[in-house]
């Protein structure tokens, strides 16, 4: 087998331990240093780090029992004290916008107590959900010179200079001895030196500004992508208050369109709040959304308030942002929409305004956890009103998540969640737009790769 592989990323960094993030090429290094609690992986629950879990029958006590000879890389027994002081950390840190972050809600009266097998969770409520968020948790430790970098995975780093380079070693038979990882920003240039045959791999292509062509002198991998690319309507006042106006505006978007003319056929068409991995999509069964621009005159024509609407834009995050509002605004427009584009150049300040409510009529944005009960409690919920949610308000749906939430039985749970995404297609709370795919390549004859719904790149073998 080579004895190292290189591979691209357009970043190369092990975030302070109490950081959670989403970021593909971050998580790309953290699947292969740490291990999550629970590990997720496209759609399914497997076990990780915790190897077997169960529940009191009511979803309210969970037994989550650590793997044999759970180690870290100094040789440390990894415990149920680590595992307890280490999400203690997570409940009380900062997203990268320097928000809280909404775990410490989830975990509000939720006793955590370390055992001799692992970690005991006493909830005040049944949470069903509890392993699907625990698989979003890499456990780690500070090394010597106090970097989050020890865990518990199949490699070890070996050396890291931060921004630029992560070499990681495994003694593992069956995986590349070493693993080679170089920053390199921009897709078009990881792109470049894939071809130019400098480096093995390269992950996080369709970022480029014009989507490569997928060409036979190099091994594609590509997964449609966790993450929604949305926009949201203001519930709480102006035209997007009305229910039919909200479906007015979903009917009015051609996302084929939109798929084709700013992701070159590279992404797949929104349905709902969440992606075709998320739990309950499948039970769904959810129809396209069509475009009918007709039907979505008729309603607007019903409804007695103002066309003029404010569209706010970040210019980055969603991807091609600018381009994406555009197709908004003329589709928008098309239905008899009058929309003015407000676009705001300082990302962490777009996203505080949007948190505080500071959105106009529509602000494009991007939905990425993978656990549906966090979309349905961060953004959509009337009861719990997070951080994200936006005046939408639905009895049903709310009642729905309900069920899903407190459901002891999984299927039940999954059915409910079902339930919630077909409810929340009939009356949508934003604007369903995209899925992008993910896109990774490598040369022939290297080390087979794999690419899973987040986009994150790795040796490890997969079970589908």
């Amino acid at each position: 087998m080579t004895s190292m592989l290189t591979i691209a990323l357009d970043r190369v960094d092990f975030l302070p331990a109490n950081r959670v993030t989403d970021n593909a090429a971050i998580l790309t290094l953290k699947n292969l240093v740490f291990e999550p609690l629970c590990r997720w992986q496209d759609g399914v629950l497997r076990p990780a780090l915790f190897n077997q879990w169960s529940h009191d029958g009511t979803a309210r006590i969970w037994h989550f029992t650590l793997r044999d000879k759970a180690r870290f890389h100094d040789g440390k027994p990894c415990t149920g004290e680590d595992i307890v002081a280490f999400l203690g950390a997570i409940l009380d840190s900062r997203d990268m916008f320097g928000m809280r972050w909404s775990y410490a809600r989830y975990f509000e009266g939720v006793a955590m107590q370390a055992t001799p097998q692992g970690v005991t969770f006493a909830c005040p409520a049944p949470f069903a959900d509890l392993p699907e968020v625990l698989s979003e948790f890499y456990i780690a430790r500070a090394d010597q010179q106090g970097r989050n970098m020890l865990g518990t995975g199949p490699y070890r780093v070996r050396e890291f200079n931060p921004g630029e380079r992560a070499v990681l070693e495994t003694d593992s038979p069956s995986l590349p001895p070493v693993l080679n990882f170089h920053a390199i920003p921009r897709a078009e240039h990881r792109l470049e030196a894939l071809l130019a045959g400098r480096i093995d791999a390269a992950a996080g292509l369709e970022q480029a500004d014009n989507p490569p062509a997928q060409t036979p002198d190099l091994h594609w991998l590509s997964e449609v992508n966790t993450l929604s690319v949305m926009a949201y309507l203001n519930s709480a006042a102006g035209i997007f208050a009305h229910p039919e106006a909200r479906l007015a505006a979903n009917l009015a978007i051609d996302r084929d369109r939109l798929i084709a003319q700013v992701y070159a056929g590279q992404a797949v068409a929104a349905r709902s709040i969440v992606s075709p991995w998320h739990t309950g999509f499948a039970t769904a069964g959810l129809p396209p959304i069509p475009h009918d621009p007709d039907t979505a005159r008729r309603l607007l024509d019903a409804i007695k308030a103002p066309r003029a609407i404010l569209l706010r834009t970040p210019d980055h995050m969603p991807e091609r942002a600018p381009a994406i509002t555009a197709c908004i605004a003329r589709d928008l427009a098309a239905v008899g929409f009058e929309p003015v584009i407000e676009t705001e150049h300082d990302r962490p300040l777009y996203a505080r305004q949007i948190a505080d409510k500071q959105m106009g009529d529509v602000a494009l944005f991007d939905s990425s956890p993978h656990v549906t009960f966090r979309v349905m409690d961060d953004k959509i919920s009337s009861q719990s009103r997070a951080l994200w949610w936006q005046g939408y308000r639905d009895e049903q749906a709310d009642s729905l998540f309900a069920k899903a939430r407190t459901a002891a039985d999984p299927d039940a749970s999954t059915q409910a969640y079902g339930e919630v995404l077909a409810r929340l297609q009939a009356n949508p709370p934003w604007l369903y737009l995209v899925h992008p795919v993910a896109l990774a390549a490598r040369r022939h004859g290297t080390p087979a790769l794999t690419l899973d719904a987040k986009g994150v790149l790795s040796p490890l073998p997969r079970n589908r």
